[in-house]
């Protein structure tokens, strides 16, 4: 499973995906988050705090003139899953953190991470590791190219009219951007910052995409943001955490009946 987390900004996209990405892990999936958006955010909800190190730049070299293909590649002998076991962080719960590195650091060394970090998701095996992924807001990065490793696009819609709006455009995108070609199957909405089950269904309505999912609001969120913290550490028990989880279940259904298949090897499991 391979899943791209996008919507408007502060939808809560790097919130969203740091939780899933460690509850997968908990529940026994060898996870790879990844983020490229330029500013901060799912290192803080993956429980790192704010991680500004990018890929190295000896991780690539540049093309000769006149040599085809993009202007770096990964240099000789480096695979993606090396590279990834070489620069990828581990955050807790064993999820692996991958970034292309933020806006602080000099063009030219984070030129060369980005593609780095481009090539490394190209260059992924197909089956695992499963794949969390942070899109910066908006609808300008997604579709062109750096969601390309999702097989499901989930929307991240905030209950505003902006909010909606874009998650309308985003779809759009996803059906007849330029990687439809080899673009996600799956195109899914879930409802951030709900006060009741009429954003929800407000939602459904004007934006058309299947919402599988919906968080509420919770000030808790935005006090482990101020902190630097995950909610899953801040706030393990809130009503967040409790959606998040069943969303996690519903991304990956064959988890969720295989949990319940072992469950109903257990006197009373399956109950």
């Amino acid at each position: 499973m391979r899943v791209a987390f996008v919507g408007k900004g502060g939808a809560g996209k790097s919130a969203i995906a740091g939780v899933i990405a460690r509850l997968l892990a908990r529940d026994g999936e060898d996870v790879l988050a990844v983020d490229s958006d330029p500013m901060p955010g799912l290192s803080v909800s993956l429980g790192l705090g704010v991680v500004e190190s990018a890929i190295p730049a000896d991780a690539v070299t540049e093309k000769a003139a006149g040599e085809p293909g993009p202007r770096f590649r990964l240099r000789q002998g480096l695979t993606a899953t090396e590279a990834i076991d070489r620069y990828a962080l581990l955050a807790p719960d064993g999820v692996r953190f991958l970034q292309f590195g933020k806006t602080r650091a000099s063009a030219a060394p984070l030129m060369r991470s980005q593609w780095a970090f481009r090539q490394i998701l190209d260059g992924l095996p197909p089956e695992t590791p499963t794949v969390i992924g942070d899109l910066p807001g908006g609808t300008r990065q997604p579709f062109l190219g750096w969601a390309g490793y999702a097989d499901t696009v989930v929307v991240v819609v905030p209950p505003t009219s902006a909010g909606m709006l874009s998650a309308r455009r985003l779809a759009k995108l996803a059906t007849t951007g330029p990687t439809t070609d080899t673009g996600p199957s799956r195109i899914l909405a879930v409802v951030s910052q709900a006060r009741d089950d009429a954003d929800v269904e407000r939602i459904r309505q004007r934006t058309g995409l299947d919402v599988i999912g919906s968080v509420p609001w919770d000030e808790r969120v935005l006090a482990a943001e101020r902190e630097g913290r995950s909610v899953l550490d801040t706030a393990p028990d809130s009503a967040v955490v409790a959606a998040l989880t069943a969303l996690a279940e519903r991304l990956a259904p064959q988890r969720a009946a295989q949990r319940q298949a072992a469950l109903a090897d257990f006197p009373g499991g399956g109950a």
